[in-house]
């Protein structure tokens, strides 16, 4: 961490920028200037490194970091959007929902969800890969190099961004969502640290994987096989996963034959043992059931909603069908049209939850 002499500097810096002209060249040779939103300085810290001519600032609530790390080869941005209160209420602190893309997705796709832009938390969108399915491979010497994005994501972006951004570190005021992909690392997530998410919600999210289909499409990712499963987080179509990398490479064998498929057993949140680990999560489930994607996504939900009901564990589950009750802009597909109107239904009952919670 930096000195304490460190951050007197900054935060007159900061000051200083709001009322004057600043050409401070920084060690990357950038100057910043008066007309640049001032927005919360970070440190170094957890396993990460920031990349620091790779700051992008959008507004003075909408920035994204870029950082690096041994877990994860390659650098990775977080982008953060910040209530519109964040800097005229220095003493508050807020809640915080990190927000997990599909693949071969990105934090910017944060961006096109207009409900994710709140002004009663903070939203944190960190990269998830194009193919990390939010785990730690069973491979690290793939193409992809290393590949812990479980601990990346839990072990260092969770602390950084409690240690730089005044959030309420506590479950119940933090949330876990995610689509597609990010639905099953939403719910991956919050199964595996129940100390971290009070609140978790999964979008056409693949969380069974007894499902082969859901194994299926993780295979196709791996081995780039676009037509597979296309249009896994936007709806640009057929997309990139990158390089080809083993079968087995992130949850070992799909195969059920000796025991080979454990890993994949072990990480299903359909799995009871898994969903016994929620008992005390908000949980909320969107599905359409309108494409083959959408069909496989929707019975995952009814699985899932059907063992929470046999643990005594409440759930919310919405499958729109068809879109048509959704929105204009729903067809009832895996894509934004769906999602981003799932997000403005979900949000506020987050919001209300999250104010529920600092009330108790």
């Amino acid at each position: 961490m930096r000195s304490l002499l460190s951050r007197r500097f900054r935060a007159t810096r900061a000051v200083t920028a709001a009322t004057a002209v600043l050409a401070l060249a920084s060690v990357t040779g950038q100057v910043a200037h008066a007309d640049t939103p001032a927005v919360p300085e970070f440190d170094d810290g957890f396993g990460l490194s920031q990349v620091t001519e790779d700051r992008e600032v959008h507004s003075s609530t909408d920035f994204s970091i870029t950082v690096t790390t041994p877990e994860v080869a390659g650098q990775h941005k977080i982008r953060i959007f910040l209530p519109s209160d964040y800097a005229s209420e220095p003493g508050k602190r807020w809640p915080v929902t990190y927000f997990l893309h599909g693949g071969p997705g990105n934090p910017d796709e944060a961006g096109t969800v207009e409900a994710l832009r709140s002004d009663q938390m903070i939203t944190v969108a960190p990269d998830g890969g194009r193919k990390g399915w939010y785990a730690d491979w069973l491979m690290q010497d793939t193409a992809e190099g290393a590949a812990n994005w479980e601990t990346f994501h839990l072990e260092q972006v969770v602390p950084l961004i409690d240690a730089n951004l005044r959030t309420i570190p506590d479950r119940g005021q933090r949330a876990v969502v995610g689509l597609s992909m990010g639905g099953f690392g939403s719910m991956h997530y919050a199964q595996t640290r129940p100390d971290l998410f009070g609140h978790v919600a999964s979008m056409s999210g693949g969380i069974d994987f007894g499902n082969y289909a859901v194994r299926g499409a993780v295979v196709a990712t791996e081995l780039n096989l676009t037509t597979a499963w296309c249009a896994v987080s936007s709806s640009r179509g057929c997309a990139d996963y990158g390089p080809v990398v083993d079968s087995d490479a992130i949850f070992g064998s799909p195969y059920p034959v000796f025991n080979a498929d454990h890993i994949w057993r072990s990480v299903n949140p359909a799995a009871s043992a898994n969903l016994a680990k929620l008992a005390d999560t908000g949980i909320t489930l969107y599905t359409g059931d309108n494409d083959l994607v959408e069909n496989h996504t929707a019975d995952g939900v009814d699985i899932v909603t059907s063992r929470l009901d046999k643990l005594g564990i409440p759930s919310r589950a919405v499958n729109y069908g068809d879109g048509s009750s959704l929105s204009p802009t729903c067809n009832g597909g895996h894509n934004y049209g769906c999602w981003a109107p799932a997000f403005a239904d979900y949000i506020p009952r987050l919001e209300a939850a999250f104010a529920a919670e600092e009330t108790k």
